[in-house]
């Protein structure tokens, strides 16, 4: 089997509250397309945990004190010759000072037979 990777699923984890921004900075830089439609995502409620250092700077929380935020996951296709772009709008619009992001190799179903 020949596998080319052309698109990516892009996963990033976001406060409520600034999920509609990401996603349209996100999408807007030119993910999320699946066919003949934009702006396609999928997102799940989670909790995200984290515990700042004394380096951090952090959005929500304190230095040295465990958190637990009420956050979506954020997830998009993307082609690969767009990541860049998606990451640094992301990163322009993501109020976190280092955001979670996964980045995953896609297969496109016509690799099987």
């Amino acid at each position: 089997m020949n596998i080319n990777v052309n698109k990516v699923k892009i996963i990033v984890t976001i406060p409520i509250e600034n999920v509609e921004e990401v996603r349209n900075a996100m999408c807007e830089a030119g993910a999320g397309i699946i066919g003949n439609y934009t702006h396609c995502s999928m997102s799940t409620k989670c909790i995200g945990t984290f515990k700042p250092n004394d380096d951090a700077n952090p959005y929500i929380g304190e230095n040295n004190k465990m958190e637990f935020v009420e956050e979506e996951k954020l997830e998009v296709v993307c082609d690969t010759n767009k990541v860049k772009n998606v990451i640094t709008k992301l990163r322009e619009f993501h109020p976190y000072e280092e955001p979670a992001i996964d980045i995953i190799p896609l297969i496109d179903e016509s690799d099987f037979q």
